[in-house]
């Protein structure tokens, strides 16, 4: 493990409390533990590792990103997603490769949801040009893909078209083919909030 790795991963087991660590294991499931550290740890396990560790470019970053994830403990988890989103600044249309890995993984609205937020969202405004075309065209195959994908395609521009911008021929296009979805036989509660917030916007 990374320098920067070992030291947020001790410093959430240090903010770690097992009652809730108990109850955030049984309540998500899905096989992820949890330390018991709340958000508000999380969010400055991170900020503090970014000051230790100055310096930080593209690829360490990213690299410990997936560090944080490979582990299935919540507060890593989360704790990768807090990472990217302090990076977007950095990230490219490439890293929804990685990205695509860790909403595959999350499974839970606590995970996919900020990843679709916070990360892929941003990740998104900042780009231009054939990087946000390319990009967009990855967001479209996620449409054809399993639920929490289809999700995350769905949350990732509401940011953008509630500020008044984004593309909204392309969100009602998705919206479209995510309704059509919703009336086969699917899993369709993975994909209705998202389809639901999605179409508020719109």
């Amino acid at each position: 493990m990374s320098a920067a790795g070992e030291f947020i991963d001790a410093a959430l087991q240090y903010e770690g409390d097992g009652y809730r660590a108990a109850d955030v294991a049984e309540r998500l499931g899905d096989g992820l533990r949890s330390y018991g550290s709340s958000v508000g740890a999380v969010r400055g396990t991170v900020r503090d590792a970014l000051r230790k560790f100055r310096g930080l470019e593209h690829d360490e970053l990213t690299a410990l990103a997936s560090e944080l994830w490979a582990v299935p403990v919540f507060e890593r988890r989360l704790a990768a997603i807090v990472l990217l989103q302090s990076s977007v600044p950095v990230l490219r249309h490439t890293d929804l490769t990685r990205i695509e890995g860790f909403v595959r993984a999350g499974r839970v609205p606590e995970l996919a949801d900020p990843l679709a937020t916070d990360v892929i969202g941003p990740l998104l405004e900042r780009l231009d040009g054939t990087a946000r075309a390319k990009a967009e065209t990855v967001l479209d195959r996620w449409m054809q893909d399993e639920p929490w994908l289809r999700r995350a395609a769905l949350f990732a521009p509401i940011r953008e078209l509630g500020a008044g911008g984004g593309d909204v021929d392309r969100a009602t296009r998705r919206l479209a083919v995510a309704l059509d979805g919703l009336q086969r036989p699917a899993p369709i509660a993975v994909v209705e909030p998202a389809v639901e917030r999605l179409r508020a916007v719109l």
